[in-house]
């Protein structure tokens, strides 16, 4: 091979067909696989495949992508989605996603790692789809499939570290990682030192390759809070001004999941900003999950679990804007004043928030039901950008566990970490309650944490997704919670528990969406600010989580609001009324309307 005065080394080789094999050498050393390798059949330490990307016959020419308007996101482990855990089978279930109402899926990490499951995050043939999954035009059958439907594809990325087996980067030279800087997950990879531009290069042409080669239509980035740049121009906005650069006739998306609070990441580059188009706000999982479960450890000590932080979160996107966080003993955030609702990421489970809990609990197996309906209709009724995690739209029973395939050596050191993790938790401060955590190491981890679709004929299964599905159709077909603007909503704490959502369209009704999701009692709506100016309107009750339809055991709120707009609920629960601007429009059922 020849270097090049950049420091790159390439060859042209005759006679090179697709299938065919190969390494490299480097200094006498190897022979080492491909870091930019496209396929690697045999793992990560195996020889890589020669792809010829062009082969594969594409259909979604008419395909333009997904802007954040509208967008619902599905985020899917490709291994445990299914039983069978290919591309193919991932495939097969788009029909019921269609259905279900999202309009995107977002696989978790498909660059290959070393063995055969994984969460995704200990990549290290970073352009490899990983061979456990499929072959590399599975996924772009996977692709495809999803455009014709029209399902947009999301894929995460991992741009903060490289997993720590099968990481080959240092092999060919010094300086693709950091001499000064380090992550959670070792040493820092060197995005502004020596030679850092070829670095950021070869993460940008990554980004690129997924996007051209497997027609993504967004990348979300992990924890790019963990990437350390220190650089005039920091490498996120680089990459996202050659994603957008260098993409045309079609809409890209990149999302980052950053728990910094900065709202120059959203941003546009002409108002100074890094110009991504979203970013994950885990401060609205955090203060749901608080009130629901009382969690008040570790990151969770900085929330209060009260409605007030509750609704100001979703006012402004996130919660903390600059405030002093316990947990980091420091200020905390940015002002997002002026993003727009649609730029924030909300969830109430995700695969970190339940895969890092010691048993892999969803949140459904840790709440009551009726609160469970009630948090779902709060997420899907908020304006920003909601997200689902695989199973949650039928309160699957499985976990969703931690789990690796490491060697023997690297496993057991992985299994002893995971439970020293654990060990400042006063619930796991005793050895023998540690010691009964799952092995991620163990093939039984892996193979529990696998969805069961015979589930969603069965109650109480069956009653969630009908009212996930009620609701994500309402959200695609009424404008009020279609609309996209910021000036569109309000939001108010009406009690302890109780929270008040106020959508209203340029066009078409209103939508008010009442939330209880702690306690029984009474929420008093007179002069709240959230209904200040419908006063006068009709108002009819488009669907309660307490509908027979929804609950195997209804206890449905009082709703005889005629004379004054109080709402006695038994139970945690949730009612979306539609303001009856013209003739009712009932969906399936008659409900009383109201007089406010």
């Amino acid at each position: 091979m020849k270097k090049s005065a950049d420091g790159l080394f390439s060859a042209f080789v005759e006679g090179v067909s697709p299938g065919d094999r190969y390494r490299y050498r480097v200094d006498g050393r190897g022979p080492f696989p491909d870091p930019a390798s496209r396929f690697q059949p045999e793992g990560v330490h195996g020889p890589s495949e020669v792809i010829d990307p062009r082969s594969f016959s594409w259909s979604d020419s008419d395909w333009r992508g997904s802007g954040l308007d509208g967008l619902v996101i599905y985020e899917i482990h490709v291994g445990t989605f299914t039983s069978e855990g290919t591309f193919s089978a991932v495939a097969d279930r788009l029909p019921a996603l269609v259905d279900l109402g999202v309009s995107a899926i977002e696989l978790m990490p498909v660059a290959d790692f070393p063995g055969h499951r994984n969460w995704g995050y200990d990549g290290v043939a970073l352009f490899s789809p990983a061979r456990c999954y499929g072959k590399p035009d599975d996924l772009r059958r996977l692709v495809d499939a999803a455009h014709l439907r029209g399902l947009a594809v999301i894929l995460d990325v991992v741009y903060n570290h490289l997993g720590p087996d099968g990481n080959y980067l240092s092999a060919y030279s010094p300086f693709y990682f950091s001499s000064r800087h380090r992550s959670p997950w070792g040493q820092g990879l060197n995005f502004d030192g020596e030679r850092s531009s070829v670095v950021r290069g070869f993460f940008i042409e990554n980004a690129l390759h997924w996007i051209h080669e497997y027609h993504a239509d967004g990348l979300r980035l992990d924890a790019t809070h963990a990437i350390v740049d220190e650089s005039p121009r920091h490498f996120l906005a680089e990459l996202a001004a050659k994603v957008h650069a260098f993409v045309s006739g079609r809409r890209v998306l990149l999302i980052v999941e950053d728990s910094r609070n900065l709202a120059q990441i959203v941003r546009p580059a002409n108002e100074g900003g890094w110009g991504l188009d979203a970013v994950w706000a885990d401060d609205f999982h955090h203060q749901v999950r608080r009130i629901l479960t009382g969690d008040s450890e570790g990151y969770y000590r900085d929330y209060s679990g009260s409605s007030e932080d509750l609704a100001s979160t979703i006012r402004k996107g996130w919660f903390y804007c600059g405030q002093h966080s316990v947990h980091l003993d420091g200020p905390r955030g940015t002002d997002p004043a002026g993003v727009p609702p649609r730029r924030f990421v909300f969830c109430i489970q995700n695969h970190d928030q339940v895969g890092n809990r010691a048993f892999g609990e969803r949140l459904h197996h840790q709440v009551d039901p009726a609160a469970y309906r009630a948090a779902t209709t709060l997420l899907l009724t908020c304006p920003q950008t909601p997200l689902l995690f695989m199973g949650q739209e039928w309160a699957a029973s499985s976990p969703f566990l931690f789990f690796t395939d490491h060697n023997p050596e690297l496993g057991q050191n992985v299994s002893a970490g995971r439970r020293e993790e654990f060990r400042y938790f006063p619930a796991f401060s005793d050895p023998m309650v540690r010691e009964q955590m799952p092995d991620p190491q163990a093939e039984s981890t892996f193979l529990v944490s696998k969805l069961d679709w015979d589930e969603l004929e069965a109650e109480p299964h069956a009653g969630v997704l009908r009212l996930c599905r009620d609701l994500l159709h309402l959200r695609s077909g009424e404008p009020a919670l279609a609309a996209a603007g910021g000036e569109d909503f309000a939001v108010d704490a009406v009690d302890e528990g109780g929270i008040a959502i106020r959508r209203i369209p340029r066009a078409g009704p209103a939508i008010l969406a009442i939330v209880r999701l702690e306690g029984a009692g009474a929420m008093d709506l007179r002069g709240h600010p959230v209904l200040a100016s419908r006063e006068g309107k009709n108002w009819e009750t488009v669907l309660t989580t307490e509908d027979a339809r929804y609950a195997i055991d209804p206890m449905p709120p009082r709703i005889d609001l005629t004379e004054e707009p109080v709402i006695q609920f038994c139970r945690p629960g949730a009612l979306v009324l539609r303001e009856a601007i013209q003739e009712s429009r009932p969906i399936s059922r008659s409900h009383p309307k109201w007089t406010g």
